[in-house]
């Protein structure tokens, strides 16, 4: 396949909004005209900043490709499933999305919440290319249908404790909150750590949702680290970022790419969350494509700011993938996965080249090293 047709989606990508439709109907019964891709996000709950940030990208992405003709008069209509950062919630958006016949499904944020409609979108026979679930066991499951836009736990888990180790830590206390994402995390940069004859002095987990993490907090100082690696979301970095400085304790914190989130800095407070630092793929600010740079031109015209985080330009960039397998003559689901495993290669995605492996795995090493500066920035640092 030319490379020129190939990549010729994402430089129709760019542009206005549409209004959200759920169209309830049979699966298959998809009118010729119409395309109906699904996205489930969490546009609701814990994680509503992601959720509603992935719609705002995609909804910019699809008046594009619906106004420039690329689909030879049809047009994409978005079927917008909210699972509220919950697996129970998902598997119902899940049911929702396949009965309403979308050709292949965008999403999810979390790993858990991704992993709890995964066999409901393969039994159905729908491409699902999840955009924030690093989990490594998703794409362990022999589900030929499934894809990610965004890398996995075991890569990230090398970063982190790469970065780690540069950084001069040598007694890391470890906290996670049993996530499936996070768990995993943590698991993969003990074990590295260990390997590397680095032990942890303290491995524990919080709960989701928690408020208070003075315990939490007292029992880990006792042990005298040097630093903290915290391995779960940005809702609760914030509050141990917070609770930290106000006993005047001023270890350091390092975190993974779920708390790559502007609204860390807002419920932490600026000084509290100065220091921070955390591995993630490069955030919005830091795409420097021209692709990339005229997308943002858009959606900051549109929304007054950049994406709060890189999950919903992972997002887009699902989105992006799909739908060049359908400009290119993919007509239902399994030849948009074939598509996705056998001939997209280096699609030129916002956050960088995008190729699948027979897993269904990005690709590619895309982390790096942030860090919060005084003003509440996130810096790249390597």
């Amino acid at each position: 396949m030319d490379r020129g047709v190939i990549g010729v989606s994402l430089a129709m990508i760019l542009g206005l909004t549409i209004s959200l439709m759920a169209v309830a109907g049979p699966q298959g019964a998809q009118a010729a005209d119409i395309v109906k891709i699904g996205v489930m996000a969490p546009t609701t709950g814990p994680w509503a900043t992601e959720g509603q940030d992935m719609v705002k990208v995609i909804e910019i992405l699809t008046e594009k490709v619906n106004s420039s003709g690329s689909l030879k008069g049809s047009a994409v209509r978005l079927v917008i499933g909210d699972d509220g950062g919950n697996p129970k919630t998902a598997a119902l958006a899940a049911q929702r999305l396949v009965t309403s016949g979308v050709l292949a499904v965008v999403g999810t944020y979390g790993s858990a919440v991704t992993e709890a409609s995964q066999d409901i979108y393969d039994e159905a026979g729908v491409v699902q290319v999840a955009t924030g679930s690093t989990s490594i066991r998703l794409s362990e499951k022999g589900l030929k249908r499934f894809f990610r836009t965004c890398p996995r736990d075991d890569e990230q888990g090398r970063v982190l404790a790469a970065k780690v180790k540069s950084l001069g830590f040598t007694r890391p206390a470890i906290v996670h909150d049993n996530t499936s994402y996070a768990r995993g995390l943590a698991d993969e940069t003990r074990d590295i750590l260990r390997k590397a004859g680095q032990k942890e002095v303290y491995f524990d987990a919080i709960n989701p949702g928690e408020r208070d993490f003075a315990v939490v907090l007292s029992k880990i100082k006792a042990k005298d680290p040097d630093v903290i690696i915290f391995t779960g979301y940005y809702p609760e970095a914030a509050l141990i970022l917070r609770q930290k400085a106000g006993l005047g304790w001023n270890v350091p914190i390092i975190g993974g790419d779920a708390t790559n989130n502007r609204s860390l800095v807002e419920l932490a407070g600026q000084a509290a969350a100065a220091g921070y630092y955390f591995v993630s793929p490069p955030g919005p600010g830091d795409m420097k494509s021209a692709a990339a740079q005229d997308f943002f031109k858009v959606y900051e015209g549109k929304n007054g700011g950049l994406p709060s985080s890189v999950w919903s330009v992972l997002a887009g960039d699902a989105f992006s993938v799909i739908m060049d397998a359908v400009i290119n003559g993919a007509e239902d689901s399994a030849a948009v996965a074939t598509y996705l495993h056998n001939t997209l290669k280096d699609y030129p995605g916002l956050s960088g080249a995008i190729s699948f492996n027979e897993k269904g795995d990005r690709v590619g090493e895309v982390y790096r090293l942030y860090r919060v500066d005084d003003k509440g920035q996130f810096v790249l640092q390597n």
